[in-house]
């Protein structure tokens, strides 16, 4: 079949397809996808583990901000360009398919010159706002100064691989994030053993640009199925309306990671060990958005497909259809790792305050993953539906439940690692219920 044919047929499947089959034959690769691309998060922490229990607590300080990257670029303004591509494909406009590739090639440029930059100059005094103290903050700032001015490489592959996925191709970049995660496991090893902690971002920005520059050639020579030709000029009132949606999209991300910092900092405390302890759960909390995205992006090319081809009633359902997917799949991961968190904590640290504090964590807040997996699931099938201000808004209630019962916690002197791990839970229970009620009573009524 020919590219216009495969691009045609992918087209009518979204349009016309049933629901059920459909959703799951987008949602495989991308969660194949999405479950290799784990390996690079666990990678990095069983080696930045071998380093000592500072190194780890270092980490747990910075990574939140490596998602927040991720966030961004592939489901906050990656998935607003996404969504702009689903429609335009359903909406069989070739010209203005070509006007938001361009405009999601300079929004990942300028994306990654004002967050890399911003951070770069605000390292230090936000690592120590955090708790970073001694050497887990010189471990985090080690990292930062390679990682900050090397997210490029990250924003162009998943604004591409975005791109893709809106036009219903998700086996390219499922593709290619394999690539990615096999380079940085064949690497991470070697540069943390010579550099350190700037080994360990040097290793993950290295396997992310040639994961780039890869999808890049596809798109020059045309081979991602859409290319740079038909739409001269810098598009901006495509960049505009992505830019529009997408960063009322990044506030949901940004509170997601400001909560993860906020329980981070208010962790850290307690002590180092607790800290690194948090660190170990909260980075299998963290990797359960790379999963949801799996079906969320899915969402996205369905949901925004059929929103463009005016058939609303079908968009909604595919979209409570997704969620509840994306809630039982995480779901089922929280409730293992809750009754056997020794599968994933030895990865990381056999100091055993660290052990107990990450089984805690665990087991508290394990069992709530599903209601996570529901909320954020409809914030990306809303990406497709354009009624994002509902499930930022829950967003804003999951900060308001942990920053607010820890205010409580801190002032009457109860603040323990437990009633800590417990406002997250509550946070993440608050989150799913509050986005599913909304939507339900709001924009998506029958």
């Amino acid at each position: 079949m020919s590219r216009a044919g495969a691009a045609l047929s992918r087209r009518e499947r979204i349009l016309r397809g049933p629901i059920g089959p459909t959703l799951i034959r987008l949602s495989a690769p991308t969660i194949i996808g999405a479950l290799i691309q784990v390996t690079i998060s666990v990678v990095e922490g069983v080696v930045i583990g071998g380093l000592g229990t500072e190194a780890l607590a270092g980490a747990a300080l910075v990574f939140p901000v490596f998602m927040l990257t991720t966030m961004l670029s592939a489901g906050a303004i990656g998935g607003a360009v996404s969504g702009a591509m689903a429609r335009a494909n359903g909406a069989g406009d070739a010209e203005q398919v070509a006007r938001v590739v361009r405009a999601a090639l300079v929004i990942a440029v300028g994306g990654a010159a004002i967050m890399g930059g911003g951070l770069m100059l605000v390292d230090a005094d936000l690592f120590r706002l955090l708790g970073g103290t001694g050497p887990a903050l010189d471990a985090a700032l080690s990292y930062g100064a390679v990682f900050f001015p090397g997210m490029l490489a990250i924003w162009v592959f998943n604004m591409i691989a975005g791109l893709m996925r809106g036009t219903g191709d998700m086996v390219r970049p499922m593709v290619a994030i394999g690539v990615v995660t096999g380079l940085h496991a064949a690497i991470c090893w070697p540069l943390v053993g010579a550099f350190g902690m700037s080994g360990a971002a040097l290793a993950l920005i290295s396997a992310y640009g040639i994961g780039a520059l890869g999808l890049l050639g596809l798109v020059v020579i045309g081979r991602a199925g859409f290319g740079l030709s038909g739409a001269a000029g810098v598009p901006w009132g495509v960049i505009g309306r992505c830019l529009s949606a997408g960063l009322l999209a990044g506030t949901q991300s940004v509170l997601t990671v400001a909560t993860s910092l906020l329980v981070a900092g208010l962790i850290g405390r307690l002590g180092t060990a607790a800290l690194a302890g948090y660190g170990v759960a909260a980075r299998l909390e963290l990797l359960m958005v790379p999963l949801i995205f799996g079906v969320g992006a899915a969402l996205i090319a369905l949901v925004g497909g059929n929103a463009g081809a005016g058939q609303r009633a079908r968009a909604i359902r595919i979209g409570w259809i997704g969620a509840l997917a994306a809630g039982g799949l995480v779901g089922a991961v929280g409730l293992v790792v809750a009754v056997l968190p020794m599968l994933w904590i030895p990865l990381f640290s056999a100091d055993p305050l660290v052990g107990h504090v990450a089984r805690t964590a665990l087991a508290i807040i394990g069992p709530c993953y599903g209601f996570f997996g529901v909320g954020l699931a409809l914030y990306f099938a809303s990406q497709g539906l354009g009624t994002l201000f509902w499930p930022v808004f829950g967003a804003v209630i999951r900060l308001a439940v942990i920053g607010g019962g820890a205010a409580v916690l801190f002032a009457v002197d109860l603040a323990t690692v437990e009633a800590l791990v417990g406002l997250v839970a509550a946070g993440m229970v608050s989150y799913g219920l509050f986005n599913a009620a909304a939507l339900r009573l709001g924009p998506w009524r029958p």
